[in-house]
């Protein structure tokens, strides 16, 4: 999923970028989101449009302080969840140890549905507490799963988290609650439905585990992803209408009613701009016309297509609950496109203020329109980050969410647009107060010894205060 070059040099997710898979006969539309805070905007505008989202968590790094973030955005949203400990092949997993961490520092009402057989270089496969089966993993990428029965020494581990879990979805779910206060045997599928309605009503968090390098339990995660996290028309969705003093309308997420789309994502491409909808109404067609409820203006779709990463698959149609692009329409993020029938509007999503600052400027003077087409290009795509003009010093001072997200910028500026840059801290001019002079004036003359020029002295005030 990481296409750019500089995401595959350094080793991290800089963009976010759409996939889709069928899986069991369902299709599921995927959005592989940047783990960094300085690319937070990317966790925040994918979280906005989608309906249930797979928390990854470290078996040995555990929660970190990036986990609690990204936990309090999927709030934000609503957004119902799994979670996933990764990398038990590694040495140091304690997936229990992350399960406590998830519940005290993340407050998640959370059980395993699996247990590892194994951990670190005996990882072999999974326990399934819902179904009481166990899964082996063979093959070079794990492609092969062998579906067996408990092994002998695991029968009493099982047991105990099994009743773990149910006592957990007990608390949330007064259906399960009832059956397991009476003491009655409690099937697969009765497990199964408790866990989905908790999980839906985003009471309860499924924790998965496995290891993603070898796809060790990325089949049972996605079989989690079918059975607990809910379908397009599960999902409540509003818009407010525009037409009747933005009043606020339940979107019924079938492909039945008048289109109503999303723009969560603008990306700058080799055919002009890309931008990524979300549909969460009605169907969208190639050669039909849609209207920009924000600005009035009605643009035909020249071309529609489905995304993996990089690469594009041209379609003739997208309907309710799927993620496509469009080529050639003009537009902000956070539009929203109708059909022309309604005046609907999105909600858009939040963007945080820029913590850093840097001035910037190209070090040859010829290049000054290439350098602007960037930066006009990375605000456009990127709401955090920012371009500025001090009007005193003439500096232009670019504004992001850290030193990465804006090494990032001025790497990109010299790949993709051939400009150097060269980059410092924004000066600051000074300015002396009345006051300072004052004080200074006062100094010289009860102390005529004293060798301080203004700066020096201006310098030694701020330090006392």
């Amino acid at each position: 999923m990481d296409s750019m070059d500089l995401e595959r040099e350094k080793g991290i997710t800089i963009q976010s970028a759409a996939t889709y898979c069928t899986w069991n006969g369902y299709q599921i539309n995927i959005i592989d989101t940047p783990g960094h805070v300085d690319f937070t905007i990317e966790v925040e505008r994918a979280l906005r449009v989608l309906d249930g989202a797979i928390l990854v968590l470290c078996s040995v790094g555990g929660v970190q302080s990036q986990s609690i973030t990204v936990d309090r955005q999927m709030r934000r949203y609503d957004v119902p969840r799994l979670a996933f400990i990764n990398k038990l092949d590694r040495m140091g997993a304690d997936p229990w140890k992350v399960l406590n961490q998830a519940r005290s520092k993340l407050r998640h009402h959370s059980a395993a549905v699996q247990v590892p057989i194994g951990l670190e270089e005996d990882f072999q496969g999974l326990v399934d507490l819902v179904e009481l089966k166990a899964y082996f993993f063979h093959g070079s990428s794990g492609e092969k799963v062998v579906i067996a029965d408990i092994p002998a020494n695991m029968e009493a581990l099982v047991s105990e988290k099994r009743r773990e879990l149910i006592e957990t979805v007990s608390e949330v779910d007064d259906k399960l609650a009832e059956v397991f206060l009476n003491d009655e045997p409690i099937s697969s599928s009765d497990l199964k439905m408790a866990i989905r309605r908790a999980t839906v009503s985003r009471k309860f968090v499924p924790v998965y585990m496995g290891s993603a390098f070898k796809n060790k339990g990325v089949q049972s995660l996605l079989d989690g992803v079918l059975d607990y996290l809910p379908c397009p028309i599960e999902v409540e969705n509003h818009a407010l209408d525009q037409n009747n003093s933005e009043e606020k309308v339940s979107l019924s997420g079938t492909p039945a009613g008048p289109l109503v789309a999303l723009a969560f994502k603008l990306e700058e491409g080799r055919f002009g701009q890309l931008t990524y909808l979300r549909i969460y109404e009605g169907v969208i067609k190639k050669g039909e016309f849609i209207i920009n409820v924000n600005t009035g203006k009605k643009i035909k779709v020249p071309r529609l297509v489905r995304m993996h990463s990089n690469e594009m698959e041209d379609i003739q149609e997208a309907h309710a609950g799927q993620i496509v692009a469009v080529f050639g329409v003009d537009c902000a993020s956070g539009d929203t496109f109708t059909d022309g029938s309604v005046r609907y509007t999105m909600t858009s999503m939040n963007v945080p203020e820029p913590v850093m600052s840097l001035a910037v400027s190209p070090i040859s003077k010829d290049s000054g329109g290439q350098f602007s087409k960037a930066l006009n290009r990375f605000q456009r795509e990127d709401p955090t980050f920012r371009v500025g003009l001090d009007a005193e010093s003439g500096q232009t001072i670019i504004s992001g969410m850290g030193e990465l997200h804006l090494d990032i910028y001025v790497e990109r500026i010299r790949r993709e647009y051939k400009v150097d840059a060269k980059v410092g801290k924004p000066r600051v001019n000074f300015r002396e107060t009345v006051t300072q002079r004052a004080e200074f004036d006062y100094l010289h003359k009860s102390n005529p010894g004293v060798k301080v020029n203004m700066d020096e002295f201006v310098g030694m005030l701020n330090l006392f205060r």
